[in-house]
């Protein structure tokens, strides 16, 4: 008989942000009971585990509001224990702003957040040692609002995406410099190959979806890019435009695609229960899809890669599904007041 997806979890715990509680919650693996909850700076985006330190990473975008749409950029950096559920430290990034995607090299403890660009400068990526928990620099991107960044295995090449820029910026980490531009019709999430051989990358750009009177958008799917080449070979289609995407530890390419419904009251119509669509990453096969809550912003699984955790903004909700039945197997709502709010996510293996 198989082994019950959820066997062996006990003690591990998923960390779930509240966008708009602004809250960090915390949840049993096992059996998904709420452990606890700390409360953060508004507005928490994204979160980033440290295994070494053992220390949670959240970045807080913004005083309220969204990308292109909000009442000013933030510039702090949260640090979190997540065994006593305490604010360690509030890192200020100032003068850079609009901190949110994370990524991680533990083997040279480095941690890399994307910022929004100004006046004076481009956005791009502060490098910080978690260690010390202090900004060693910054590498330009070239494109005013990188808000997604993933590293090679290597640690050597990260790459981040640009929304409404036409291009994913590449970045040699060893030099701090920015070294190509991959053409795509703006970009989203993104997820980097095992081998780091390709990038895949959701495109093109969300707002164009929900602009009135814009061009008629590209069409939607995972842009694969050639890393030796540092161009797009292939594309995945989707339905739908997609917004994050995540890489199994079995090599399983999900996808999280937001879907809209027609609604007489909006030209935009309004949103629709969402999609995890599942690749292959070696065949680029599409394996099956399986509903999910409104507004998928951000998916995760756990390190087996069995389970995957996608949360969905507008209903404010974490679908937990078994990554191969593709089946549901529950649901956690988020606390939020009012307002849409479940957003960043990170799995945390229980001590050793």
């Amino acid at each position: 008989m198989q082994q019950s997806p959820r066997a062996g979890r006990e003690g591990d715990v998923l960390a779930v942000v509240s966008q708009s509680g602004p809250t960090v919650s915390f949840f049993d693996a096992a059996v998904d009971r709420h452990l606890g909850t700390t409360e953060l700076l508004a507005e928490p985006h994204e979160l980033c585990f440290d295994p070494t330190q053992r220390l949670l990473w959240c970045t807080t975008a913004y005083h309220s509001g969204y990308y292109h749409a909000n009442s000013g950029r933030r510039t702090e950096l949260t640090v979190i224990d997540p065994d006593t559920r305490r604010v360690v430290e509030v890192i200020d990034l100032a003068p850079e702003h609009g901190p949110h995607g994370l990524a991680l090299d533990p083997a040279r403890g480095r941690l890399y957040v994307s910022v929004e660009g100004a006046a004076d400068r481009p956005g791009g990526v502060v490098v910080i040692d978690t260690a010390t928990r202090r900004p060693l620099g910054r590498i330009d991107t070239d494109a005013p609002g990188p808000h997604w960044f993933a590293i090679d295995p290597a640690g050597r090449t990260g790459y981040a995406t640009n929304k409404e820029a036409p291009f994913v910026s590449v970045v040699d980490l060893e030099r701090g410099t920015l070294t190509a531009k991959v053409e795509v019709p703006g970009s989203e999430g993104l997820a980097v190959s095992a081998d780091g051989a390709r990038v895949y990358v959701a495109s093109p750009y969300a707002g164009h979806f929900f602009s009135p009177g814009a061009e008629e958008p590209p069409a939607t799917g995972v842009r694969v890019i050639d890393t030796r080449t540092a161009s797009v070979v292939e594309t995945l289609p989707t339905d739908d435009v997609i917004i994050p995407m995540h890489l199994t530890s079995t090599g399983k390419l999900l996808a999280g695609e937001m879907r809209m419904e027609a609604d007489p009251e909006s030209q935009l119509g309004r949103q629709a229960p969402g999609r995890l669509t599942v690749f292959s990453a070696d065949t680029h096969k599409r394996l099956g899809e399986v509903e999910v809550g409104h507004a998928p912003l951000t998916i995760t699984s756990s390190p087996d890669g069995r389970l995957g955790y996608v949360a969905c903004v507008a209903s404010s909700t974490v679908d937990i599904v078994d990554l191969e039945t593709l089946r549901g197997l529950g649901r956690l709502d988020i606390a939020k007041r009012g307002e849409p709010g479940a957003h960043g996510l990170a799995y945390l293996p229980r001590p050793a």
